[in-house]
């Protein structure tokens, strides 16, 4: 019943610019924290970043700090990841996080099918 469908991946030079979007849907009743994740071949899924539902509190990993900046509409249930200076370490499947309560469920995290981004050098 829920939903949610990442866009934005893709190939970039390193040094360049990407903005990811992640857009939730069905019967929600609301959404809590929303979060970005990345996952390189042979590596766990790491934090990238998370935000809080009024967008007042962000969080991030140390290795995009300064460059990436996550925020969030929530009016169209989606948050963005904008990412810039871009380096060939950030290559990874990008995936959005979001937890969210319905009226099946309580508060339970989702999770997006991921997009890919590769950064050449």
């Amino acid at each position: 019943q829920v939903q949610l469908v990442e866009s934005g991946g893709g190939l970039v030079q390193a040094g360049g610019s990407l903005r990811l979007s992640c857009a939730a849907s069905g019967r929600i009743l609301s959404i809590n924290f929303m979060g970005w994740y990345r996952q390189a071949p042979g590596k766990q899924r790491e934090l990238v970043a998370t935000i809080t539902r009024s967008g007042d509190n962000t969080n991030y990993a140390d290795s995009v700090k300064g460059r990436f900046t996550i925020s969030r509409d929530n009016a169209k249930n989606t948050v963005y990841l904008q990412m810039n200076s871009l380096k060939p370490e950030d290559t990874a499947v990008y995936y959005c996080n979001a937890r969210i309560m319905t009226l099946a469920t309580p508060l339970t995290d989702y999770w997006g099918q991921g997009t890919q981004v590769t950064v050449s050098s």
